[in-house]
Order: structure tokens, then sequence, then C-alpha cells
């Protein structure tokens, strides 16, 4: 089967030579990070309406993680354009990191269209490095479909861990490499690396529940699942929420 998919993958390598050529002279990323904005714009749109029970179930807790405060304090890592605003409780605080700048202008429309939130700000700022939020700071942070394309996976949990309060709660759902003995997973290895090129550094084939594991949260409720996607490559998902 290596061989197989290693002459599979050369193939494709060929098709897509052109945008190996732009990556090559550092082109691009540039291009990558402009129209990528509007590519999720749309499919955000298409994962809502598919995935919309799963994720009032993951987020219909949230309240029970509200601080000292009284309002619920949530950050949302890998913003994108704003597509879970909608499941969050009413009156809660929130604020926004991306990495991508080119993200704000659909934020901002999100932000309008749900005024049941108490918007805080925009962070431009890998997960990795968010130097701008303070210790312990937040009740809740939420990732979705962001451990799939950050560059070190463990390094941004323990920054997770760092901004949220003692007994804050990080909130998931993760699209996840598939079974190793499905036709699944032969797909997602051959077309990993065009798929990676073309959406912005997102993996197909990470085990991202094996990086929650061992950021040594106190507790970790976790669940694999298919999700009801009409794309097959990235129907193996987890999700659910770890506590500090």
């Amino acid at each position: 089967m290596a061989l197989t998919i290693f002459i599979l993958r050369l193939f494709v390598y060929i098709l897509a030579s052109p945008m190996f050529l732009l990556n090559f002279l550092g082109l691009w990323s540039q291009i990558s990070k402009k129209w990528f904005p509007h590519f999720m714009q749309r499919f955000t749109v298409i994962y809502n309406e598919q995935m919309a029970s799963k994720k009032r179930e993951l987020f219909g807790n949230l309240q029970d993680f509200v601080g000292p405060s009284g309002t619920l304090s949530l950050l949302e890592v890998g913003c994108g354009t704003g597509a879970n605003f909608k499941f969050y409780p009413p009156g809660c605080r929130v604020t926004c990191i991306d990495p991508n700048p080119n993200f704000e202008k659909f934020l901002i429309k999100s932000v309008a269209e749900n005024q049941h939130l108490q918007f805080e700000r925009f962070v431009v700022a890998a997960g990795e490095n968010m130097s701008q939020v303070a210790d312990g700071s937040v009740d809740v942070v939420v990732c979705t479909l962001v451990l799939c394309s950050v560059k070190s996976q463990e390094q941004m949990l323990q920054e997770v861990r760092r901004v949220l309060r003692p007994g804050g709660a990080f909130y998931f759902l993760e699209h996840v490499v598939a079974k190793s003995s499905s036709w699944n997973y032969f797909w997602q290895q051959i077309l990993h690396p065009c798929w990676y090129m073309l959406f912005d550094g997102c993996h197909l084939t990470r085990e991202s529940w094996k990086a929650l594991e061992r950021a040594r949260f106190s507790e970790l409720k976790l669940q694999h699942f298919q999700a009801p996607l009409s794309w097959e490559l990235v129907r193996p998902h987890v999700c659910g929420y770890a506590v500090k």
C-alpha cells in the first residue's frame, strides 16, 4: 500500500505543480491568506447547517463554567468568520484570536448579526503565542477546526491552559485522521500535501486527540464520531471539553 500511496501522491504533485511552484517562489502564502477567508465564509455556512445539532450539544453547558464575575468570559482561538457566535449564550463576553488579519471584516459582520454577545476585541495572533491574553483571565477557550492547522498543538494547548482560570474549560471540535484500515485514510494520505497547501496549512492526517490526552488537563471528555458532512475526507471528528 505504501508504494501505491507514493505513486498516486506523485501524480497529484504533478497535477498541482503550478501551486507548488508558486509556493517555492514565496507567492502562494500571500494568495492563500487572502482567498482562504472567502472560502471559509461559504464553507462555514454549510458546516454549521450540517453540524448544528452537534454544536448545540457541545456548547450546551458553557454556562456551567461562568466564573466569579457572573458573566461568561470566552476566548475563541482561530475564530475565522465567527461561525460559532450563534451557539454562545446571551451576555457572553467574547475575545477572538486569529493569525489571519483578513478574517476581521467577516468577523465584524458576524458580530453585528449576533448582538446577544458582548464582543471584546479581535487579536491578530497565533494560538501558540497568545501573549496579549493575561494568565488565568478567561472562563472558557473554544477552538473548532483549528488544531488541524496550528504549527504546534502542544504549544497551543499549553497557552490554552495558561489563559484559563482554575476550573475553566477548553472546548474543541476537530476533524482528524481516519482509521488506518479505511479507504478514507488511504485517500487522506494521498491528498494531504495538496490539501495542506490549498487550505492554509490544514492537516488531513493529524491524531489531535493524542495531543489533548497529553495536555495535562484535570478532566477530559472526548468523543470520536463521524460527522454528517458532504466531504468524506473530513468526516472523522473528535469533540468535547477539558477542564483545567
